[in-house]
């Protein structure tokens, strides 16, 4: 069985459709809410290479089948070999990964990323670094690596360090969900349509024969609609969002959200401090330094360093907690993983320090990304 899973290759898990001029990328496991493999990430990696360098394709548009985008890579999957001794297939579907968002964020051609329904993980990992990214009202966006022993990865030391404020220090620790309005008020999207016009909108976009950026967004603003921003929203708390997670360190956000429920015991404050007691010590530690040091870095060094940090915790250098999260929350599901170390306080900075250093052992190479010029800053940090 693990073999198996490991080198799963169920047919068309990615379609690749289109004319000459506009091609189109779908997502196809929707029973699996399109979550993505080593097989899927390499076939677009070379369907999207060959797609850059032929003449004729204008436009490239994302997409997934069913109620999600994606809702992120097969975690699951990816432990099961792993525990099994394949360490090379879960280590080189990481690179693959993070290979794959670079090549969107440095593509040489307009990509339109349609997120009708849920994104989370590598799934906003692949769309969020799209020139078009577009929402509706079934959208559901999400990081929630830290409930796993994981951490807040996929270029998202990136993108969720350049939202306003504290905004993403907020999301990458609590694993809030936000809808597609709140993403285009946040800046996470910078589109909202609704559901219904889907199809027309991929329809008028089949007709592109230019790569012109001002053409393509044109051809969306017909579709566009005003989104219905909830009053009480995760975004209209950016006040107190910015006093707490404005914080030095997770003990101090923590308590300081402790705070604000002794005054205003309002549900989104103790949601927060619920998911963040329960999630992996060690996790958020590592989210919020890597989000900091995100905010000064650019895309590059955001995914090397994310890497290197991801290696760390794949090969277990440092704590068995991703194993330990996978198998209480996906595999066994007692929902009762046993961290280690257990507590925020007992994660010293020595311990955080090993997962962003260089390792010795052979195995552990760095990230290498390819020389690309087409690096487009559509996220800049707003603090």
């Amino acid at each position: 069985m693990a073999i198996r899973h490991c080198f799963d290759r169920d047919v068309d898990q990615v379609l690749f459709e289109g004319n000459s001029c506009v091609k189109k990328v779908i997502l196809n496991r929707p029973h699996k809410l399109n979550s993505l493999t080593y097989h899927m990430t390499c076939q677009m990696i070379k369907e999207l290479k060959a797609y850059e360098v032929d003449p004729k394709v204008k436009i490239v548009i994302l997409k997934g089948n069913g109620k999600a985008f994606c809702a992120g890579g097969d975690v699951l999957a990816s432990y099961t070999c792993m525990v099994a001794g394949h360490w090379s297939y879960g280590m080189n579907f990481y690179k693959k990964q993070i290979m794959l968002d670079y090549l969107v964020a440095t593509y040489g051609k307009p990509v339109v990323a349609i997120i009708d329904g849920i994104v989370m993980g590598g799934g906003a990992g692949l769309s969020l670094q799209g020139t078009f990214r577009i929402v509706t009202e079934n959208t559901v966006f999400a990081m929630p690596e830290t409930a796993i022993g994981h951490f807040t990865d996929v270029g998202s030391s990136y993108f969720l360090s350049r939202l306003p404020g504290f905004f993403g220090e907020y999301l990458g620790l609590t694993g809030t969900k936000i809808r597609g309005a709140e993403m285009v008020e946040c800046g996470l999207a910078n589109h909202f349509m609704l559901s219904k016009d889907v199809r027309l909108l991929e329809t008028a976009l089949d007709e592109v024969t230019s790569s012109d950026t001002k053409t393509i967004s044109e051809i969306i603003s017909k579709f566009m609609h005003k989104p219905n921003v909830k009053q009480h929203g995760a975004f209209s708390r950016l006040e107190i969002i910015n006093k707490c997670f404005s914080r030095t360190t997770v003990e101090e956000i923590l308590s300081s959200l402790e705070s604000e429920a002794e005054t205003r015991a309002e549900k989104w404050i103790l949601e927060a401090i619920n998911w963040m007691k329960s999630a992996c010590p060690t996790s958020l530690k590592i989210s919020l330094r890597s989000i900091r040091e995100g905010r000064t870095q650019g895309l590059e060094q955001c995914l090397i360093q994310e890497f290197t940090v991801g290696s760390h915790i794949a090969r277990r250098t440092v704590s068995d907690d991703f194993y330990e999260g996978t198998r209480a929350m996906l595999l066994d599901k007692d929902r009762n993983p046993k961290w280690d170390p257990s507590k925020l306080e007992l994660v010293t900075d020595e311990i955080v320090d090993r997962y962003f250093s260089k390792a010795d052992e052979d195995y552990m190479e760095s990230l290498q990304l390819p020389t690309r010029s087409n690096l487009v800053d559509t996220m800049r940090p707003k603090l």
